[in-house]
């Protein structure tokens, strides 16, 4: 999840309009990349039902969003503003992005839309985990009964052993959700020196290369419709990232992330227009038990960065 160096400060006064002007604006950039995201994940399954391969999608995925953040880039900053001095922490996070990309759209493609995202979720628990582990984060009780509550609910969602669902979907998008808590928590040292849109063009940019070789070996005619829903998947997805990560530097990420979970509106909507799919029974029990798990979780956080700062403003 990347993350602005924003701080109260740059924001105006409480209360005043300045401060509410750009909170305003990154909720609504959060509802729309979540829009986005959702319509992207739609184009992924009409892709595959037309016969694209996931090589096939996933180079067009990051292929349509160079391009885009490319155009922007040049339209707004310059691409002189893509320098960077960085480049192997950018290598890094396009290798576990690139990774996680794959499983999630692997898990798209495997499971209904509402049960992929569901299970997607599930990213927080794997955070605060991962946090703890890795970053030595304070995490207290209150925290971990959150993550024991968070797995419970993908228990019963995907109900192991049932045939519910397809058991390589559910682990798919279970390890999609581990990387991208990883992915997460680097981007908390990269967004401290580089902009979203570098972060974003650096990404899709460095996947293009090992993502072509992958093409050449699977590149096969389609249908114009196929080939729209490929191009729509790129340009789309490439819209939501940016409208994610500038969510970020306008809001905190306890007032946006917790929008996320909207996501399940949308893919319950396109489920079951463009496939006749709905949530099972077990997903309406599940769903919301991991929502729950994952919005403490940020409360919890945000509840831990105010005392930080608190603290640190006694004095010595």
């Amino acid at each position: 999840m990347e993350t602005g160096g924003q701080t109260i400060s740059d924001r105006g006064a409480p209360g005043t309009k300045e401060a509410r002007s750009p909170v305003l604006t990154a909720i609504m950039l959060r509802l729309a990349s979540v829009a986005l995201f959702g319509a992207m994940n739609a184009a992924i399954k009409l892709a595959e039902a037309g016969g694209a391969t996931l090589g096939e999608i996933m180079f067009w995925r990051q292929f349509g969003a160079t391009l885009l953040v490319g155009a922007i880039v040049a339209r707004g900053p310059g691409l002189a503003s893509l320098r960077t001095r960085r480049i192997g922490a950018h290598g890094l996070r396009c290798a576990m992005g690139l990774s996680s990309m794959t499983l999630n759209f692997a898990t798209v493609m495997l499971l209904p839309l509402a049960e992929s995202t569901t299970i997607g979720f599930s990213m927080p628990i794997f955070a605060t985990i991962l946090g703890a582990l890795v970053l030595y984060e304070p995490t207290g009780w209150r925290r971990w009964l959150a993550v024991l509550a968070g797995f419970a609910g993908v228990l019963i969602v995907t109900q192991p052993g049932s045939g519910h669902i397809p058991a390589l979907g559910v682990m798919t998008g279970l390890g999609a959700a581990s990387l991208s808590a990883g992915v997460s928590i680097l981007l908390r040292t990269i967004g401290k020196t580089e902009t979203g849109l570098t972060t974003v063009f650096w990404f899709s940019f460095l996947s293009l290369p090992p993502l072509a070789i992958v093409y050449a070996f699977v590149a096969q005619g389609h249908a114009p419709h196929v080939w729209a829903a490929l191009l729509a998947i790129g340009l789309i997805g490439g819209l939501a990232q940016i409208a994610m990560t500038r969510s970020l530097h306008l809001g905190a990420v306890s007032v946006v992330v917790p929008m996320d979970y909207t996501a399940l509106l949308w893919a319950t909507l396109l489920g079951f227009l463009l496939f006749g799919s709905l949530p099972t029974p077990a997903t309406w029990i599940g769903a919301p038990i991991i929502i729950a798990s994952g919005l403490y979780i940020v409360w919890r956080e945000h509840r831990r960065h105010i005392e930080e700062t608190r603290v640190a403003m006694i004095p010595g």
